[in-house]
């Protein structure tokens, strides 16, 4: 039996592919700006970098890292905000 964490329904996503560090964490940051407590925000980036920067500005701004997937491509990022 495999279990597979499932990610959160996202209230608002930003496509970062194609972007380098730091512009996929500044769109998060802007984005998460237009979003009430509790909602989730959903970041799509190709940066290798990624998934380390999102768990420090999670870690940084007290937002939630509900969810980190990797694809073949880069990573989704699902935060949910303070």
């Amino acid at each position: 039996m495999t279990t597979t964490v499932s990610a959160p329904d996202a209230d608002l996503e930003v496509d970062a592919s194609g972007l380098k560090c730091p512009l996929p964490i500044l769109r998060a940051k802007k984005a998460l700006a237009q979003l009430e407590s509790g909602q989730v925000l959903k970041v799509i980036t190709t940066d290798t970098h990624a998934i380390k920067d999102f768990q420090a500005f999670a870690k940084q701004t007290g937002n939630l890292l509900e969810a980190q997937v990797e694809t073949d491509s880069g990573a989704t990022h699902y935060l949910r905000r303070r």
